[in-house]
């Protein structure tokens, strides 16, 4: 009985030495190696895919469309309130930010660009300026000879491509028109009307509507036809009632003008009307319209004209006790009323900037008394 349990025990003792065997289940703590696994980390690197951010780049190319956005606001100058419209135009290029949105925050650097465009709206603010009042200017040389495409101008032939009845009046309109939108894009569309008299009889002064009128830097020329019926327009801005204003707002006749140096000028101051000192039909020549505007022959007749700029103004352009057409004004020496002043020698087309003392029967041309063949343009709807 002893010998038996003796094996016994012996062979329990064997199972539990196996058991030990178990602690080799720690080599399971090799698996710890699975920690190097970690340098799966190193798959952060492909946050350098982040560089696909320099996609943005794209995004600057919305930025370039966003500029040109501005160039569309740039178009605002043209004219009055359109200029909105395109600056719509500029946030449309915010939208070409969106298509590089895919590239991250880069796409919202092109929306960026895109509000530019809004800000170039902006600019129509500019309309809205002493120039959008612009509605009063008498014919620059410089003009009437790019239009007529002669030195010597038009004459008394106004015509401008206009045939039948009235041709002449309907082209010296034409040709106020299109020196008015070439000095601001846009304004031609305000109806410019020359004040030009015709036989009918049309009156100069029923031609232009019922004011007020502005030059082209802003200043009042008048405010009512009221106030411009007299030697000079009774309410005219001091700056320009004594010189008035070509379509650039500059002057025709002080120091600066073109031809001028400080107060040695040309005489250019005949301007054409065909009108009385009331704006009417002028009676007291033959033929004071050259046909109403369509005729360049010399001799055809004597066009009335009246002074931009009175004839004996003092050194700083002013006149003191104007009186009318004629020496006027008690010791004054101005004379020259901006309506009706002298007949002019003839109405073939003709420039003389020279003081001679009036015109000169042997130089019959709208210009020989001192001009080159001017006229007033107003605004119908200033």
């Amino acid at each position: 009985m002893i010998s038996m349990l003796g094996c016994g025990g012996t062979e329990g003792g064997t199972t539990g030495a196996a058991g030990t065997t178990g602690n080799a289940g720690t080599t399971g703590g090799a698996g710890t190696t699975g920690n190097a696994g970690t340098t799966g980390a190193a798959g952060t690197t492909g946050v350098a895919g982040t560089t696909g951010n320099a996609g943005t780049t794209g995004a600057a190319g919305t930025g370039a469309a966003g500029i040109a956005g501005t160039t569309g606001s740039a178009g605002t100058t043209g004219s009055a309130g359109a200029g909105a419209t395109g600056g719509r135009g500029g946030a449309g290029a915010a939208s070409g930010g969106r298509g590089g949105a895919t590239a991250g925050s880069g796409g919202r650097g092109g929306a960026t660009a895109g509000s530019g465009g809004r800000g170039g709206a902006g600019g129509t603010t500019g309309t809205g300026g002493a120039s959008a009042r612009f509605s009063f200017f008498v014919t620059s040389l410089g003009a009437l000879r790019t239009l007529s495409g002669s030195q010597d101008g038009f004459g008394g032939d106004l015509r401008f491509g206009e045939t039948g009845d009235g041709a002449g009046l309907r082209g010296a309109d034409k040709i106020c028109t299109a020196i008015a939108e070439m000095s601001m894009p846009g304004s031609g569309a305000k109806g410019w009307h020359a004040f030009l008299s015709a036989p009918g009889p049309v009156h100069a002064i029923d031609r232009i509507g019922e004011g007020p009128w502005y030059d082209r830097m802003g200043r009042l020329f008048s405010a009512s036809k009221a106030n411009l019926i007299g030697f000079r327009p009774s309410d005219a801005d001091p700056a320009i009632k004594n010189d008035f204003p070509n379509e650039t707002g500059g002057s025709n006749h002080s120091d600066g003008a073109p031809g001028c140096t400080g107060n040695n000028c040309p005489d250019n101051h005949d301007t054409l009307t065909g009108s009385d000192d009331q704006g009417h039909l002028y009676t007291g020549s033959t033929n004071p319209t050259c046909t109403g505007w369509t005729t360049v022959v010399g001799s055809a007749g004597k066009p009335r004209v009246g002074h931009a700029w009175p004839r004996m103004a003092s050194s700083n352009n002013t006149c003191s006790g104007m009186g009318g057409p004629g020496p006027g004004g008690g010791t004054s020496g101005c004379y020259g009323h901006w309506m009706s002043s002298l007949d002019e020698a003839g109405c073939a087309a003709g420039i003389n900037l020279m003081e001679m003392g009036g015109p000169n029967p042997n130089n019959p041309t709208v210009g020989s008394g001192g001009g080159y063949g001017a006229f007033y343009c107003f605004a119908v709807t200033p």
